[in-house]
């Protein structure tokens, strides 16, 4: 059984003063032939946005956009009409489809915002734009393993159009949870604070740890942990 660490520190990197961002794929000025994506997974950002800056109003076409808010607000406005403020622990989705506008910004005026935004490949092109968000149920706080994105909307998930679950994972110090990756599936687990052991390797904040191989993969926090799981086509 194969894994592969990302390390935080080896990922690409861009201070623009408003923005601190780093690159686990090639974005933007960021290329590195070795690392363009993982199966449908084509971007990882994690982004801290100055208090009051953001990204303005730009296109997306045939992409699977997502960003989990870790720190701060996050204001997102779109074409379709949307506008919406994200608070910690929230997810808000956009299906770019055949194409959609929207802006990104930090509301608050003395404290940054932090997240991770995501990019995933589509099934096919040209879907009708669309936009659904995740929020989390209280009565799960403390659940070691949410299903936060999925194809089909399950258990209250926000849907995607791309065959793919992405868990939420929060452990603490000693806990473990198990996954079962399928055959012809691949696993992409992205932590965002803790440290968490798989297969006898530890991974830290900002770290990454990939595998192809199918079988059940046991997850252990080494201190208070909180993650992403990718179960991928």
């Amino acid at each position: 059984m194969k894994t592969i660490i990302r390390k935080a520190n080896e990922r690409g990197h861009a201070n623009h003063g408003w923005l601190d961002t780093w690159h686990s794929f090639s974005f933007a000025d960021y290329y590195d032939p070795k690392h363009m994506g993982f199966r449908s997974l084509r971007v990882i950002n994690q982004d801290r946005i100055a208090p009051g800056r953001g990204f303005g109003t730009h296109p997306h076409r045939n992409m699977e956009i997502f960003s989990y808010l870790l720190e701060g607000q996050l204001e997102h406005k779109d074409s379709m009409g949307n506008g919406r403020v994200l608070s910690p622990g929230q997810i808000q989705l956009m299906s770019a489809g055949s194409g959609v506008t929207h802006s990104e910004f930090n509301p608050n005026a003395d404290q940054a915002a932090h997240l991770l935004q995501i990019w995933i490949l589509p099934r096919q092109s040209g879907l009708t734009p669309s936009y659904t968000e995740w929020h989390p149920d209280p009565a799960l706080e403390n659940a070691n393993k949410v299903l936060v994105i999925s194809a089909d909307g399950r258990d209250g998930s926000a849907t995607i159009h791309q065959d793919a679950d992405v868990y939420r994972l929060r452990l603490t110090t000693g806990e473990s949870v198990d996954h079962t990756l399928a055959n012809d599936r691949g696993l992409w687990l992205q932590v965002i604070r803790g440290a968490i052991e798989v297969d006898g390797k530890t991974v830290q904040a900002g770290d990454a740890i990939s595998t192809d191989s199918a079988g059940t993969w046991q997850f252990k926090a080494e201190s208070d942990s909180e993650a992403l799981l990718f179960d991928l086509l």
